[in-house]
């Protein structure tokens, strides 16, 4: 299945990124921007088809584009984000999107992020957080379930997004920090733990049968290795600065749905 992927350049004011859970620390936007490159370049070492969307003025955060959208085979559905400096975000994306895929918009008051969204096939879990309220996960499941997508709820405590917590592996395994994320939302999957000296490495991005994986976090790294997962490793330290995950990064879009009718 070809896949293709909208990465967004670093923004230069980057350094004036909304954070939440973790301290705010000096940023190297150069350093940033060029770890930003090689996860592009990464991406299509992988075979994806990588299109770099130019950066946003005055949104410091506009290079996590996962967060404006979350696109499925049948359509995207434009969030509300959960952060008023990041809502004109979802505009911008819309540009690029919409002429790929049939666009549905959340409405007040609900919030949600990418971020909080994991799909697993036909199954889509939605974490609640600081970005994400219920309103917003009802109103996903309203749109998706007709499509025959099952929406699973889970509380997100002590991270940013879900996905901050917990990421899809392949081989129907999910890495895990289970102290903000409960492992039972994840019955009849195997689990994995991050090693407890890594809060942060359940992040994960799955390309294919390739996991790409921060090179932060060589003891989960190990364990990975261990268990026989094939990884692609990319340094994004400085971008994690700005709380930044491996999936935040790209819009990761499957090639085989043309646009349909506009809804």
């Amino acid at each position: 299945m070809e896949k293709t992927a909208l990465i967004r350049d670093v923004s230069s004011d980057l350094e004036n990124c909304a954070l939440t859970f973790v301290d705010r620390l000096p940023i190297d936007w150069l350093k940033a921007a060029a770890q930003h490159r090689e996860y592009g370049k990464a991406l299509s070492r992988l075979g994806v088809a990588v299109t770099t969307l130019e950066a946003l003025p005055g949104f410091a955060d506009g290079v996590f584009v996962e967060d404006p959208a979350v696109v499925f085979d049948e359509l995207a559905v434009m969030t509300r984000m959960g952060t008023e400096s990041r809502q004109g975000e979802v505009g911008e994306l819309a540009k690029s999107l919409k002429a790929i895929r049939s666009l549905v918009f959340l409405e007040t008051p609900a919030t949600l992020e990418g971020g909080d969204v994991l799909r697993i096939g036909q199954k889509v879990f939605v974490g609640t957080s600081k970005r994400t309220n219920r309103v917003g996960a009802e109103q996903l499941k309203k749109i998706i379930a007709p499509l025959g997508y099952q929406v699973i709820t889970s509380e997100v405590k002590g991270c940013l997004h879900f996905k901050t917590g917990c990421s899809y592996l392949g081989k129907n395994t999910v890495l895990i920090n289970s102290t903000w994320i409960d492992p039972k939302t994840f019955d009849g999957f195997t689990v994995v733990e991050v090693d407890s000296r890594e809060p942060f490495a359940a992040n994960a991005l799955l390309i294919g049968d390739t996991v790409v994986y921060s090179t932060s976090f060589v003891h989960t790294q190990n364990k990975l290795e261990k268990l026989g997962f094939k990884l692609e490793l990319v340094d994004i330290s400085e971008l994690m600065k700005a709380e930044a995950g491996l999936t935040c990064l790209s819009q990761i879009i499957c090639q085989t749905i043309t646009k349909t009718k506009q809804l």
